[in-house]
Parts: structure tokens; C-alpha cells; sequence
């Protein structure tokens, strides 16, 4: 499985305009839903799911990074989406430091195991040091897409 597999490159924010969590999360979520990932009316239900997941235990683990994620009933096909902030958001991150790139995966109750899949390969990509500073600097679209295609090539 590779990122462009499930990141919606039109639903990509390489400047989030949200300023705290929970805005972030809906503003990315209203994203996926705009590029024809989620039906409009699910995504109420897709943002509480998720800032009711962040309530019970932060998905910012560290190094700027924070990693959102669902399996929710209305979501008929795994998608994802990166947000970008320049000033940085509190997201309790495990080492109490701002984050900075998140990317947000939402998934079918019905497939834990490509949601697993997807997890993994976000992780394994987060953990270099290159990708998330590369990441963190890249201010258009268009360039995340390409360190997306870089990150699935294993560049």
C-alpha cells in the first residue's frame, strides 16, 4: 500500500487556517468531503468521532506530528488527508510540543485491516526525520504531492 493510495491530493491544506485542534480536525475532515471522499452529511458525525478519539488519548505523538484517525460507519472508502501549520497547534502531543503536520485518516468500520495498513505506512514515513521536515516546510499542494510520490517511490 502506498500514501497516494488514500491521501485525497484536493483535499491536501498546506496552510491550515484553524488555529486549535478541534478546528484543525474539522477543517481538514470538511476538506475530505469537499474533494468527494465523504458524503457533506457525515461530516458532523466523522468530526466528533474524531476529537472524541483525541479526548481518550492524543494521536500527537511527538516531533510535531499529530496522526487523527477513524473507522466510522459513513465513511465508504479509506481516505486521508495531510494539514500543514506554520505557527504550530496544541494537540497534547505526548512531548508537549506544537504540532505542525497532521495527517488524518479516516477508514470503513469494515476494514481494520487496510486501516492498520495505512496507519502503518503514515508511521513509517513520520519517523524520518527528512519526511516530516520536509513535511513541515513544504508550503504548496503541489510539493506535498510530490514528497508523497518520493515517500511511496522510497526516496
Amino acid at each position: 500500500m502506498k500514501l497516494r493510495e488514500f491521501i485525497v491530493s484536493d483535499a491536501i491544506v498546506p496552510e491550515l487556517k484553524a488555529t486549535d485542534r478541534d478546528g484543525v480536525i474539522r477543517e481538514l475532515v470538511t476538506n475530505l468531503s469537499a474533494a468527494g471522499a465523504l458524503p457533506e452529511d457525515a461530516v458532523d458525525e466523522v468530526v466528533a468521532a474524531l476529537v472524541k478519539r483525541e479526548q481518550n488519548g492524543s494521536t500527537g505523538f511527538g516531533k510535531g506530528v499529530a496522526v487523527p484517525h477513524t473507522k466510522h460507519p459513513k465513511v465508504k472508502k479509506m481516505s486521508g488527508t495531510i494539514g500543514r501549520s506554520v505557527s504550530g497547534i496544541d494537540f497534547a502531543a505526548l512531548d508537549h510540543q506544537p504540532v505542525y503536520s497532521v495527517v488524518l485518516l479516516l477508514s470503513p468500520e469494515n476494514q481494520p485491516q487496510q486501516h492498520l495498513q495505512a496507519m502503518n505506512i503514515i508511521f513509517s514515513n513520520l519517523q524520518k526525520d527528512m519526511f516530516r521536515r520536509f513535511l513541515r516546510q513544504t508550503g504548496t499542494r503541489e510539493a506535498i504531492v510530490d514528497l508523497l510520490d518520493e515517500a511511496d517511490q522510497g526516496k
